[in-house]
């Protein structure tokens, strides 16, 4: 067990608090400025988590972060401080000795206060968009032109915004239901932060014959006041990525992430596509993970097993 206080336990994701005496025993999770988020092996469809984990997905989402961080995104303000398993060992004394549990796939991050909003950008009309525009002729509440098909490209990339559901899928509301809620100014910078963020990653992709569909961002607001890009960017989880050379109009995409899982799991006449899951053969498995690890060589150029995490900080406090 991993000894931190935990916050949050979601679907793939657990979120621990870090006192501010580095795990010591002494600091209350409510004075913690740091947090250690963990991305576990678990996969979820339908918004069931299955029982068999899939080895190295956790490691894929948070080190394809990491990598976009260090690579594409610079200059974008974000709250990572470390994913490398030295430095949050040495930032966090109580984490020496359980490294199985946190190694490769752990982030130690700046606490933000996070924004009520999934800031969805979409380059390409497809899932929830597609579904949207069939029924009403729009995307996020506004009018697209007529005649569009499914997986038709989006020209400009269109900000899709979204609540944060607590239970069920999150739901899609306008950007002017973003200002309502945030603010005109907070609302617009978030908008055109977003979309530079998937331009950049959208041109990156294409040189890897790679297309970038849509992606969900999100941010908080640091202690300072500065507007923080977190969680996970870019990942398989949070992104569509779609193979260049199977790419066609009028349908949907064969997808780089967990569509094998979602294939086998529509192929079953017998699972009502709730909680318990069915059983997932190794053969499943086993094919979810090379996906995983396929989108991350194929994006990176490196093999997982031989990708050195970056460095983002000079030196970590403790």
């Amino acid at each position: 067990m991993i000894p931190l206080p935990l916050l949050f336990r979601g679907k793939v994701r657990d979120v621990y608090a870090v006192p501010n005496d580095g795990g010591a025993g002494n600091g209350s999770p409510g004075e913690a400025d740091r947090l250690l988020l963990v991305a576990s092996d678990r996969v979820s469809a339908f918004d069931v988590v299955m029982d068999e984990p899939v080895p190295g997905k956790g490691r894929v989402l948070t080190q394809i972060t990491a990598w976009w961080m260090d690579t594409h995104l610079r200059d974008i303000a974000h709250h990572l401080i470390s994913v490398r398993t030295g430095e949050i060992r040495e930032a966090v004394p109580a984490l020496a000795g359980c490294e199985g549990e946190w190694a490769g796939r752990a982030s130690l991050v700046r606490r933000t206060r996070p924004l009520p909003v999934e800031c969805v950008v979409r380059g390409y009309l497809s899932g929830s968009a597609w579904k949207e525009y069939r029924e009403s002729g729009t995307l996020a509440g506004e009018p697209l032109q007529p005649g569009l098909i499914e997986s038709d490209s989006l020209v400009p990339a269109i900000f899709s915004p979204a609540t944060k559901a607590q239970e069920g899928h999150d739901e899609n509301i306008t950007f002017g239901d973003v200002i309502e809620l945030l603010g005109a100014d907070l609302a617009h910078r978030l908008r055109d932060r977003s979309i530079d963020i998937y331009e950049r990653a959208r041109a990156v992709a294409a040189r890897r014959d790679i297309i970038l569909a849509d992606t969900k961002f999100e941010f908080g607001i640091s202690p300072e006041g500065e507007l923080l890009l977190i969680d996970e960017v870019l990942t398989p989880d949070s992104s569509r990525f779609w193979p260049k050379e199977h790419y066609r109009t009028g349908r949907g995409q064969p997808s780089l992430d967990k569509q094998p899982l979602r294939d086998y799991l529509n192929g079953l006449t017998d699972w009502p596509k709730q909680y318990p899951p069915p059983a997932l053969p190794g053969d499943v498995v086993d094919a979810i993970g090379d996906r995983y690890r396929g989108v991350f060589e194929r994006l990176t150029g490196t093999a997982l097993a031989d990708y050195e995490s970056p460095r983002f900080a000079v030196e970590v406090a403790g």
